[in-house]
């Protein structure tokens, strides 16, 4: 299992990512959160196609880190189901990984 895991999150408003962004760094659940301007999701929910306008937010954590940061944002969200996906992390900067570690400790 790699170390370091990017984790992603979509909401449907700008002043909600940027709190999940702020909250989970906060309590160090993550190094870093970026919050991405809006985009558009397609998906179906409840038998019904949808389009919604919404805010990615990837966070940088480690792997350790990663239980505490999924029930945060389950917490968090205002979302009944919200995405939360983690991707490993197979090759970065060792400096950066570094300052992640120390961030996330």
């Amino acid at each position: 299992m790699a170390d370091h895991l990017t984790v992603l999150t979509t909401i449907d408003s700008r002043d909600d990512a940027e709190e999940l962004a702020r909250s989970a760094v906060a309590a160090r659940l993550a190094a870093c959160a970026q919050v991405e301007a809006p985009v558009t999701s397609v998906y179906r929910w409840q038998g019904e196609v949808r389009m919604d306008e919404e805010w990615r937010v990837t966070f940088k954590t480690t792997a350790a880190r990663y239980a505490a940061l999924e029930a945060h944002l389950k917490a968090e969200h205002n979302y009944s189901n919200p995405e939360i996906i983690a991707t490993p992390i197979t090759h970065g900067s060792a400096a950066y990984l570094a300052w992640v570690d120390e961030e996330t400790a």
